[in-house]
């Protein structure tokens, strides 16, 4: 583990340790007031919880950048704590508690390859590939007359996640979802 010792280090996506657990920088905005020192007013993640943190960091401060490890694994299956996983290179089986994945697990389906992110040698959350092909479990019919443009319908997909889609998307269909923000992209070709 490294020190970021100088204010100019702190750019989005730097992973640093902060009260113990590995944090990335989402906003790091270098601010300058009339007679005063500058300050890097930033806005960071917890890898563990997700809980999003603002902290403006002074001329001095030093923060520990925390050595992070990825590692491909492919997703097996879930239960009511925690989702199992087996790592593409050792075959090892390890599990992460469902909390520390928050909605990523919504769009997790048996068979799905992610990147884990491991923290001192234990995995502490993934990255989905950020567009997935999913399989629409259920969707209502779509209203005749409905045909103003941007009408979408609540669907819920294979995996239990429900979305808006567009009116022509049914039942059976396969479409591709933006893991990032949920959002329906295009019906699966």
């Amino acid at each position: 583990m490294g020190n970021v010792s100088t204010l100019n280090d702190f750019k989005k996506g730097l992973n640093i340790i902060w009260q113990g657990e590995p944090h990335i920088i989402l906003e790091a905005n270098f601010v300058r007031m009339q007679q005063r020192k500058p300050v890097v007013q930033s806005k960071f993640k917890s890898l563990v919880t997700g809980k999003i943190i603002e902290y403006s960091f002074k001329p001095g401060d030093k923060v520990e950048t925390a050595d992070m490890e990825r590692s491909k694994a492919n997703f097996m299956y879930k239960d009511d704590t925690s989702a199992f996983f087996m790592n593409n290179n050792t075959f090892e089986q390890f599990d992460i508690p469902l909390d520390q994945l928050g909605n990523k697990i919504e769009f997790l389906k048996d068979g799905t390859d992610c990147d884990v992110l491991y923290f001192q040698g234990n995995p502490i959350s993934l990255d989905l590939p950020i567009k997935l092909k999913l399989k629409v479990d259920s969707a209502p019919p779509g209203v005749k007359g409905d045909s103003t443009s941007n009408v979408t319908k609540q669907i819920t997909l294979e995996t239990g996640a429900v979305i808006n889609a567009p009116l022509f998307i049914n039942q059976d269909d396969e479409i591709i979802v933006n893991t990032e923000t949920g959002e329906y992209v295009e019906r699966a070709k």
